[in-house]
């Protein structure tokens, strides 16, 4: 589905042209007819020679009126311009298409209105103007068709121009991630909240839970409509009326925008490729204040130029913009810059996050460079060493690409080496190689230290480990681990592959004294029989003891013998107690409870009320 957008002087006939080719009139206000003028977005669709369905999307001609007609021109795929034939190019017909021209709407027809009321003569004069007014803009060569509303002359041309640009347009892109930049909020008696826009980016379905930005409110779609008529599942660039719930008319507002959960954020710092309109009558200066529009939203914001002190009619440059208010806007999008009266530049976002740029920073300038001018591979390289070990799911949110390019770029990018890849399936990791080299070398920096320090350990806790390399997300951080043969990971300790603690002789003697003790009174092992607490791990590590907490450590043959004493109690009678255990090794109640504890600590027994029974 594609999305054609009027454009023109106020007064032009845009709105007849619209009624005539399609039966519906999109001024929907009192006040706009009355008024006998556009004032806010007008609707409706046309279906083309080819059998191909177009929504149209009507916007103000007055300059009073622009916001309106940039909320309407940001999901437009074709421009009809429409010229009054006995007029001529005016200053809003200027304006109109250098928005079209910011917003790099490359598809368009001029429709030179009013046929009737112009000579031949006059309309070849005007024809000519016409394409010296194109020149130079994204509508150039744009065909002209000379038609009338009133008396139908040139409507049957105009629909096949229509029907020629559309079929010029490539494939709407399906990102699996929606969004639908509000343009209209209403209510319905008995359905409750509306809204209105030009989906994008994903299909929306009744049913779907969808997510409000900016705010993060979530809604539950009730159902889809798109031309008036209810559909189960609307597809990118349908023109689309969602019945939501979960949220009111008073929560929404236009240049909101709704989209699939947990991937559009907010953002009031942008940077962006500048361009200055050729018309521009005072040159835009570093610092000044101008309005941003996008999609359907607008806020006041700061230009601040990092490549120049000053823009030109017709330069471009590096910006970096600072929103008053936060805008749900992506990497890509485009943008119109405006004054108090005047539509001055636009351009294209190249980041949604960015840090604070020193001015005139030529690495800084390169990287943006980099960024507007990246292939597919270069933007998905670019997400993987921003969020190493990341999923393709996020991936895919990151770079904004469709899932079977992300699919073959990062299988290419692996077979080249630039990017490694952790886990398979759904759960399969990726990094890129000079991550992979620094972290491994982080990780066994970290172990040689802690195997220095801790000698008789047979290796240090995962976790500490993951600390250290500074990973937190402990899952792909166990697939990056994993894949290395120099590290050992045993149970939740890691250690270098060719470690292993030993021992010296002083320490052995003082092992052989400390296990002697133990074994002296299996069932009341000693606690003053002290030992340093890394031969202790040692032992416990290398299963000599058997280390129940407290201060108590039973010699590991000793232990095992009691487990086995206290399972036959508890097959024979269901259930043992800790005064029972004592009474069975003539011990103390501590030990006994000591040694149970233990036992259900490997799920051996569980307690239930005071006893303890076989799991």
């Amino acid at each position: 589905m594609y999305v054609i957008g009027t454009a023109g002087h106020v007064d032009h006939g845009k709105s007849l042209l619209v009624q005539a080719l399609t039966g519906i009139d999109p001024d929907r206000l009192r006040e706009e007819k009355q008024r006998g003028m556009t004032i806010d977005l007008g609707f409706a669709w046309l279906t083309l020679p080819s059998g191909r369905t177009v929504s149209i999307v009507d916007v103000p001609g007055h300059e009073r009126f622009i916001k309106n007609m940039l909320a309407g021109a940001g999901g437009i795929d074709v421009a009809l311009l429409a010229i009054a034939a006995d007029d001529g190019v005016m200053p809003q017909t200027r304006e109109h298409l250098a928005i079209l021209d910011l917003l790099g709407v490359g598809r368009g027809v001029v429709a030179l209105t009013k046929r009737d009321l112009a000579g031949d003569g006059w309309l070849d004069l005007v024809r000519a103007d016409v394409e010296r007014t194109l020149d130079g803009t994204t509508l150039e060569g744009a065909p002209v068709v000379a038609c009338s509303a009133v008396t139908g002359a040139g409507l049957e041309d105009l629909r096949r121009a229509l029907d020629d640009a559309v079929a010029a347009l490539p494939p709407k892109r399906d990102i699996g991630r929606a969004r639908l930049p509000i343009d209209r909020v209403f209510t319905i008696d008995g359905f409750g909240t509306v809204v209105t826009g030009t989906l994008i980016g994903g299909s929306i379905a009744a049913g779907d839970e969808m997510e409000v930005q900016p705010g993060g409110l979530r809604a539950r779609v009730r159902g889809v409509q798109s031309h008036r008529d209810a559909v189960e599942r609307a597809p990118p660039g349908t023109r689309t009326a969602l019945n939501l719930a979960g949220v009111g008319k008073d929560d929404l507002r236009r240049g909101m925008v709704l989209a699939s959960p947990g991937w559009l954020l907010p953002a009031d710092v942008l940077d962006a490729r500048v361009r200055a309109v050729a018309s521009l009558a005072h040159a835009l200066r570093h610092n000044m204040r101008v309005t941003f529009h996008t999609g359907a939203a607008e806020a006041a914001a700061q230009l601040r130029l990092l490549d120049a002190d000053e823009l030109r009619a017709g330069g471009e440059a590096w910006a970096q913009l600072r929103l008053d208010a936060p805008v749900a806007v992506v990497r890509g999008d485009r943008f119109v810059l405006r004054t108090a009266n005047d539509t001055v530049a636009g351009g294209i976002v190249v980041d949604t996050a960015p840090r604070r740029h020193r001015r005139n920073d030529a690495a800084t300038l390169a990287s943006l460079d980099a960024r507007l001018a990246a292939s597919p591979a270069e933007t998905l390289l670019r997400a993987v060493a921003s969020h190493p070990l990341a999923d393709r799911a996020w991936l895919e949110r990151e770079a904004l690409l469709e899932p079977p390019t992300v699919a073959g770029e990062l299988s290419a990018l692996a077979a080249k080496g630039d990017v490694q890849v952790f886990g398979g399936g759904d759960v399969a990791r990726y990094a890129t190689r000079e991550f992979v080299v620094r972290a491994h070398g982080r990780c066994i920096d970290a172990l040689r230290a802690y195997h220095a320090a801790h000698p008789l350990r047979t290796g240090m806790p995962l976790e500490e480990l993951r600390g250290r390399a500074g990973f937190d997300d402990a899952r792909a951080f166990s697939l990056l681990a994993h894949a290395w043969s120099d590290v050992r990971l045993s149970g939740a300790q890691a250690a270098l592959a060719d470690f292993a603690p030993a021992p010296t002789d002083e320490q052995r003697a003082q092992a052989d004294a400390y296990l002697a003790a133990l074994r002296a009174t299996p069932a009341k092992p000693p606690s003053d029989a002290t030992i340093d607490a890394d031969l202790l791990a040692y032992l416990s590590d290398t299963g000599a003891v058997v280390d129940a907490g407290d201060g108590i450590v039973f010699e590991a043959a000793a232990y095992a013998s009691m487990q086995e004493r206290v399972r036959a109690h508890i097959a024979a009678r269901g259930a043992i107690t800790i005064a029972e255990a004592r009474d069975l090794f003539g011990t103390s109640r501590r030990y006994a409870q000591a040694l149970l504890e233990q036992m259900g600590r490997e799920r051996v027994t569980r307690r239930v009320g005071d006893a303890h029974v076989l799991l």
